[in-house]
């Protein structure tokens, strides 16, 4: 069992997409930062398909924004009701324009933003396929210079 005064945590990033294994994911943060006495950011990452279709003007950017503040009004919620304290923001995980931009390289740079002390991000599914971020679990483990708990 790790010595909880051994490691300080201020800041958990939560990034999620909306599917059940982040929601799982951000539920871990919340406790963790009930833990520690820290403060959950928790980052919507748009996946690909849905980039690319509001940008082909096939989804409506009303429609996502709805269905993300509404995810997100759950979750904070959930914090609420534990008396944790959150922020959100909302990025674009794919790039047409610059192919270095993928979920998890704007996981890995709103950790490096928001100076997070932990990440927490769903494990890969092995049950049909896989979410936006449970497809960058690997690389957000690999990478980080965080310590980073995947749920």
């Amino acid at each position: 069992m790790v010595d909880s005064a051994a490691l300080s945590v201020e800041t958990i990033l939560a990034p999620v997409d909306g599917s059940d294994a982040s929601t799982n994911a951000v539920e871990h943060a919340v406790e963790l930062a009930d833990r520690y006495d820290a403060t959950v950011h928790v980052l919507f990452v748009l996946g690909r398909e849905v980039v690319l279709g509001m940008d082909a003007d096939a989804v409506a950017e009303d429609d996502v924004a709805q269905n993300v503040q509404t995810y997100l009004a759950d979750v904070r919620s959930y914090a609420d009701e534990r008396a944790i304290s959150i922020t959100t923001s909302t990025v674009h995980g794919f790039s047409r324009e610059r192919k270095t931009t993928h979920p998890g390289s704007v996981v890995l740079d709103t950790a490096d933003d928001i100076d997070a002390d932990l990440v927490v991000v769903p494990r890969p599914s092995t049950d049909g396929p896989a979410t936006v971020l449970e497809t960058v679990a690997e690389y957000v483990l690999g990478y980080a210079s965080q310590p980073v708990l995947s749920v």
